[in-house]
């Protein structure tokens, strides 16, 4: 069986939970191996070893995290070449979708960028993604070399399965040229309490709707213990970060619930949202586009429904 490849997503050895989500689709197509690269992969055994993992390939060079995306294609290209596998999934990202592209054309491969669920055919792997604003699904397959895949967060639910997690060094030499842009600086992000959005199983957004007063959207949050996000018109008014943002300029997101509260639902958010497993929305105009595409759908003022279902979350 083929081997499929997944880049651990971690900090000094703590595994984000895509991580066991890729291990999760990679069983689908073959023999899951993990890519560790950095510090910390004693700390990240076990859990790789829990969703699977058969092999883990690790580098351990500090270089790695010290500049930008070179030395990880560097990294990742020497795991390639030694273990020929038939894919290699990596979590989406801005990064990720650049260390995609350059491997591609390193090992002769192709790229399928944000996936929403991953199966074999196609004699290789077989990707689902939306595309053109959320307007069409399509299905893609790579046609020759192993193929890159960015992947969605919560596109699938990690399933516990035991691994090997059979360590093997991996020797890498870091090219000058990936050298070329060093990170002088960083700064830990601050935490607000709440999950990632990009990450979140359920993620709470508010819109024009709310006239700037988010607070009745991130009561609901707190509720259920999901992420707040906003649509562009939002944050384009200042009332959130740009950080929370939804859609096709900001964040995709794939939760299993996504609530939308005063959204009218424009082409921008719904790119950037379509692909949620369960879509609940709350809008005062019954004729509003979010409306098209809801599981279930509230008509009413989101001040007065908001508070109604929070207090019935907490009760139960």
């Amino acid at each position: 069986m083929a081997e499929v490849l997944v880049l651990v997503d971690h900090t000094d050895g703590k595994l984000k939970k895509t991580s066991a989500e890729l291990l999760t689709l990679a069983r689908r197509i073959g023999e899951p191996s993990a890519v560790f690269l950095g510090k910390g992969v004693q700390t990240a055994l076990p859990v790789l070893a829990k969703y699977g993992a058969e092999k883990v390939y690790v580098n351990d060079d500090e270089q790695i995290g010290q500049y930008l995306v070179g030395p990880t294609v560097d990294a990742l290209a020497a795991v390639v070449t030694q273990a020929s596998p038939v894919a290699v999934l990596m979590t989406t990202g801005t990064d990720a979708k650049e260390v995609a592209g350059r491997l591609a054309v390193r090992c002769g491969g192709g790229v399928l960028t944000d996936a929403t669920d991953v199966q074999a055919g196609g004699g290789g792997v077989l990707t689902t993604q939306s595309v053109f604003a959320g307007n069409w699904t399509v299905q893609a397959t790579g046609t020759k070399g192993p193929t890159f895949v960015t992947v969605k967060p919560g596109s699938t639910a990690p399933e516990a399965v035991q691994g090997a997690a059979a360590q093997e060094s991996v020797a890498v030499e870091i090219s000058e040229a990936s050298k070329g842009a060093r990170i002088v600086d960083s700064q830990p992000k601050q935490s607000t309490g709440r999950p990632d959005l990009s990450t979140a199983q359920i993620v709470v957004s508010g819109g024009r709707g709310t006239g700037g007063d988010f607070s009745k959207v991130e009561e609901l949050a707190d509720s259920m213990k999901a992420a707040v996000g906003a649509s562009r018109a939002a944050v384009d008014a200042g009332w959130y970060p740009h950080s929370s943002q939804v859609g096709q300029t900001g964040k995709q997101v794939s939760p299993q619930l996504y609530v939308a509260c005063g959204i009218s639902g424009a082409i921008q958010h719904r790119a950037g949202m379509q692909t949620s497993k369960t879509i609940v929305a709350i809008n005062k105009d019954e004729e509003a586009p979010i409306f098209e595409l809801v599981d279930f759908g509230v008509v009413g003022d989101l001040f007065t429904v908001l508070p109604q279902a929070t207090e019935a979350i907490r009760k139960r």
